[in-house]
C-alpha cells in the first residue's frame, strides 16, 4: 500500500473533446476562405464589402481565441480522505470567510442571512472558520438580520452535522427538504423529524423578525439597544467605521460550537474613494488579518450560499497539495444558480461558458477569478510571487533601494498591518486570543484614509482601477507567473441568485463589459503581462477574449445593420446565388449553430435554451455591451466616469425548479437607454424588409441587387430581437416605453435617410 503522504491530494483529469475540435476547424476554415474572397473581390465592390471584411476580420480573430481556450479541458478531482490521514483534522489550516453586501434594498437580507448560516454550518473544524460579513449600505436591518442569524446557529450548525445535512442554506433545505434532507439513515427517525420540525420553526421564527424589520413594523432599537445606536444619525456615505463582534467562539472543541461571526462597515465620508466592492474586499482583509489572520480567504457574494458542505476540505486539497505550495494561487468554483427560470429566458446562467471556455482555460494558466466563490492564499493576495523568499531573510531589492525589511512592509501595508502583513507572509497564524481587543486597531485599518500612501489597491489586496475587480485582481496573480484550479463539482459547490428580467440582466452585463474595457484599455492589459510578467501567452489570449466582450458590441452591431443597409439601398455585401461562394456564410451559420447546439446538448441544456442564449447574445451585444463601451470611451475622454451598479438579488423559493409561471420569463423593459439601440435595430430591418416588399428599392448600383442572404439575415434577425417586437405592443413594464420607441425611430428614421442619399 502507498504511503499516504506520497499520494496526491487531487488529480488533473484531462477531457476529450475531438468532434468539437474538427468542428472548430472547419468553421475556422470556412472563415478565412470567406475573407480570401473578400479580397479577392475588394475591386468590384464599395464601402459596405470593407465593412463587412473588417467585421469578419474580427470575428476570425474570435473565433481563434475561442479555439485556444478550450483546446485543453481540464477537470480537477479532490481527495479529501488523503488529505485528513496526511493531516489531522485540528491541524487543518484556518479559513477567514468573507461576505459582501452594499444595498438592503437590492439584496435582502435574507438572503444575506442564508449565505452566512450556510458557510457557518461547513463540514469544517468550527475553531478553524471565522467569518466576516461587509456591509457597504451601513445598514442596522442588516446588523440585526446577522445578530438573530448567530442565534439560530447555535442550533442551525449542530443539526446539520449530526444528520449530514447536504444544503445548508436553511431557506433551501425546508423548502426542498424531501430532496435535500441529507444521506444519514438516521433521517427516518422520530428523533430527527422532532429536531427537524423543532429547527423549522425557528427558522420561520428568524425569517419573521427579518421580515417585520425590512417592513419597518419593528424597530431594531427596540430589540438590539445598546449595540444599535452606533447607526443613529448616519448616512449610508458617511459614517465612521463599525466593526461588531456578533459571535465569539469560545467553545472551539465543543460539538456545539459555532465559528466566529464579524460585522462590519467601514467608513465612508463624502468625495473620498471608496473603490466600490475591491475597496471592501480590502477592508474585510486587513480586519481579519488583526483578529484571525487564517492563512486561507473564502470569499462569496451575499446571494452565493454554500452547497457543499465539504466545499473549502475539498478546495484544501488543491492548494495544500499543489508543488510546495508555491503552484496554486486560489481555487475558482463556477458560478451555479438556484431556481432559476426554464430554459434561461435571459441567458444569464452562462452554464455553457463555464463548461468548456472555464475547463479550458484551467489547461493553461488556469480559470480568472469570477470574484465570489473562490478560496485564496492570503499570501498571494499580499502580493508575493510563487519564487518567494521569508521576509525575514535578506531582500536583494529591498537593500539596493536602501530600505530595511520592516521599512518595506509600512510602505507597502501601513503602520497598523505591518506585524500582521509579515506573520502571514512567513507562514505564522498568530492571533489575538479575544476578537474583542483587536477592534480599535481593526476600525484604524477600515479608515476611509488608511490606505494613503500604501500599495493597497495597487500591489497588494483587491485591485483598483475597474468595477470588475475580481478579474483585474485574478490578471495581476497570474502575471507573477501563479497558476489557479477551476474546481466543478456536482452538486455545484456554490449556489447564487441570477439576475430576472431584462434591466436586471443588462444592468449586469453593462458594469461587466464596463471593467472589463477598463482593464483592457490601461496599463493592465494582459499583452504587458506577456511581455513584461509572466502571463503565458495562451493566458494572455484568454483574458483578451473575456476583456474584449465591449470592443465586440461594433463590428457586431455593424455587421448587423449591413443587411439592412443592403436591402434600402438594393447592393449586397454577401455573395451571390451563381458565385461558388454563395455557399461559404450558409456553411459558417449552419456549422456555428451545430457545434454550439452540440455543446448546449452535452451540458444537458434543451433546445430552447440554446435559442434563448443565441439570441440574448445578439441583444446583449447591441445594448449592454454598447453602453459599456460607450461608457469607457467617455471615461478616456475625461467626460464622465464610470459607476459601480449594483444588480439586484431576488430570492427564489421555488420548491421545483423551473416550474414558474409564463410571466416570469417575459422580457421587461424601464426608462433605461440601453433599451435604445435594439429597438432600433429592429425598425430598421423592418422597414428594410417592407422596402424590399413594396418594391422600394432604389435601381442596383453595381448591376447586382440585394439577395435572398440578405433578406435571410434581416429575418433572422427580427427572430432575435423578438421580445422587442412584442414590447411594441406589451403595457407596463413588459412594454417598451414611448421616450424609448420615439428616440429609436428617430435613429432608425435617420439610418433610412442616410442610406438612400
Amino acid at each position: 500500500m502507498a504511503n499516504s503522504n506520497s499520494l496526491h491530494l487531487y488529480e488533473k483529469v484531462e477531457l476529450r473533446n475531438t468532434l468539437h475540435r474538427v468542428i472548430e476547424f472547419i468553421i475556422l476554415f470556412l472563415l478565412l476562405s470567406l475573407l480570401v474572397y473578400r479580397l479577392l473581390s475588394f475591386n468590384n465592390h464599395k464601402l459596405s464589402w470593407s465593412i463587412a471584411f473588417l467585421c469578419e476580420l474580427w470575428f476570425t480573430f474570435s473565433w481563434v481565441i475561442t479555439m485556444s481556450n478550450k483546446w485543453n479541458l481540464v477537470d480537477h478531482k479532490p481527495y479529501p480522505d488523503r488529505l485528513l490521514q496526511r493531516v489531522p483534522k485540528d491541524e487543518l489550516p484556518a479559513v477567514d470567510l468573507f461576505v459582501t453586501t452594499a444595498d438592503p434594498e437590492l439584496e435582502p437580507p435574507i438572503i444575506t442571512v442564508n449565505t452566512v448560516l450556510s458557510l457557518l454550518a461547513v463540514e469544517y473544524p468550527t475553531d478553524k472558520l471565522a467569518c466576516y460579513v461587509s456591509d457597504d449600505g451601513c445598514s442596522p436591518i442588516t446588523f440585526y438580520s446577522l445578530v438573530e442569524a448567530s442565534k439560530f446557529a447555535k442550533i442551525w450548525v449542530p443539526f446539520c452535522k449530526k444528520y449530514n445535512v447536504q444544503v445548508r442554506a436553511p431557506f433551501r433545505y425546508f423548502t426542498n427538504n424531501s430532496k435535500l434532507s441529507g444521506n444519514n439513515n438516521n433521517n427516518s427517525s422520530m428523533e430527527f423529524k422532532h429536531e427537524w420540525k423543532m429547527v423549522k420553526d425557528e427558522y420561520e421564527q428568524l425569517s419573521s423578525k427579518i421580515e417585520d424589520v425590512v417592513r419597518k413594523s419593528v424597530n431594531p432599537s427596540d430589540i438590539i439597544d445598546g449595540d444599535f445606536l452606533v447607526f443613529s444619525n448616519v448616512q449610508r456615505n458617511n459614517h465612521p467605521t463599525i466593526i461588531k463582534v456578533v459571535w465569539e467562539n469560545k467553545e472551539a472543541h465543543s460539538n456545539r460550537s459555532v465559528p466566529h461571526l464579524v460585522y462590519i462597515s467601514r467608513e465612508k465620508r463624502p468625495k473620498r474613494p471608496h473603490h466600490a466592492k475591491a475597496g471592501a474586499m480590502n477592508v474585510l482583509t486587513r480586519v481579519s488579518g488583526l483578529m484571525t489572520n487564517a492563512p486561507y480567504m473564502l470569499n462569496v457574494d451575499c446571494d452565493m450560499f454554500a452547497s457543499s458542505p465539504n466545499i473549502i476540505l475539498h478546495a484544501m486539497c488543491m492548494l495544500l497539495g499543489s508543488k510546495n505550495e508555491n503552484e496554486n494561487a486560489f481555487v475558482q468554483c463556477p458560478q451555479v444558480f438556484y431556481g432559476g427560470l426554464k430554459d434561461d429566458p435571459f441567458g444569464n446562467h452562462m452554464v455553457v461558458l463555464w463548461k468548456y471556455v472555464a475547463h479550458g482555460i484551467s489547461g493553461i494558466q488556469g480559470p480568472f477569478y469570477s470574484g465570489t466563490g473562490c478560496v485564496h492564499r492570503r499570501r498571494v493576495i499580499y502580493g508575493l510571487s510563487p519564487n518567494y523568499v521569508k521576509v525575514g531573510e535578506t531582500n536583494a531589492k529591498s537593500m539596493m533601494q536602501g530600505k530595511s525589511v520592516d521599512e518595506e512592509l509600512l510602505d507597502m501595508f501601513g503602520k497598523e498591518f505591518t506585524k500582521s502583513a509579515a506573520d502571514a507572509l512567513n507562514g505564522k497564524a498568530e492571533c489575538s486570543n479575544m476578537l474583542t481587543k483587536t477592534i480599535e486597531a481593526a476600525c484604524l485599518v477600515a479608515g476611509v484614509g488608511y490606505e494613503y500612501g500604501t500599495q493597497w489597491g495597487k500591489k497588494v489586496g483587491w485591485m483598483y482601477g475597474s468595477t470588475t475587480e475580481d478579474i483585474l485582481t485574478g490578471l495581476s496573480i497570474h502575471n507573477k507567473g501563479w497558476r489557479s484550479i477551476l474546481y466543478a463539482p456536482d452538486p455545484p459547490a456554490f449556489l447564487g441568485c441570477a439576475p430576472t428580467g431584462g434591466p436586471a440582466s443588462m444592468t449586469q452585463q453593462k458594469r461587466w463589459a464596463t471593467g472589463l474595457l477598463e482593464i483592457l484599455l490601461s496599463k493592465n492589459c494582459p499583452i504587458f503581462g506577456t511581455l513584461f510578467a509572466n502571463l503565458q501567452f495562451r493566458q494572455c489570449l484568454a483574458y483578451f477574449w473575456i476583456l474584449s466582450w465591449g470592443l465586440r458590441s461594433v463590428p457586431e452591431l455593424c455587421y448587423a445593420a449591413l443587411p439592412a443597409y443592403s436591402i434600402i439601398t438594393n447592393s449586397h455585401f454577401l455573395p451571390k446565388g451563381p458565385e461558388r461562394a454563395y455557399y461559404i456564410p450558409i456553411s459558417v451559420f449552419l456549422f456555428y449553430n451545430l457545434y454550439t447546439l452540440l455543446e448546449y446538448l452535452r451540458t444537458s441544456l434543451s433546445i430552447r435554451a440554446w435559442w434563448n442564449n443565441q439570441r440574448m447574445g445578439r441583444i446583449t451585444t447591441m445594448s449592454a455591451w454598447l453602453f459599456g463601451f460607450l461608457g469607457v470611451i467617455l471615461k478616456l475622454l475625461g467626460i464622465s466616469e464610470t459607476v459601480f451598479e449594483v444588480t439586484r438579488k431576488d430570492q427564489s423559493t421555488s420548491s421545483d425548479e423551473g416550474t414558474e409561471d409564463t410571466e416570469a420569463g417575459k422580457f421587461t423593459f424601464d426608462q433605461s437607454p440601453v433599451f435604445v439601440p435594439p429597438t432600433a435595430m429592429l425598425f430598421m430591418q423592418l422597414t428594410a424588409l417592407a422596402t424590399a416588399l413594396l418594391r422600394l428599392q432604389p435601381p442596383a448600383r453595381d448591376g447586382v441587387g440585394s439577395g435572398s442572404l440578405e433578406t435571410m439575415c434581416s429575418v433572422l434577425l427580427v427572430v432575435c430581437l423578438l421580445p422587442f417586437l412584442k414590447g411594441l405592443f406589451g403595457s407596463g413594464k413588459y412594454g417598451i416605453p414611448m421616450s424609448t420607441i420615439f428616440k429609436s425611430a428617430g435613429l432608425a428614421l435617420l439610418f433610412y435617410t442616410l442610406c438612400r442619399y
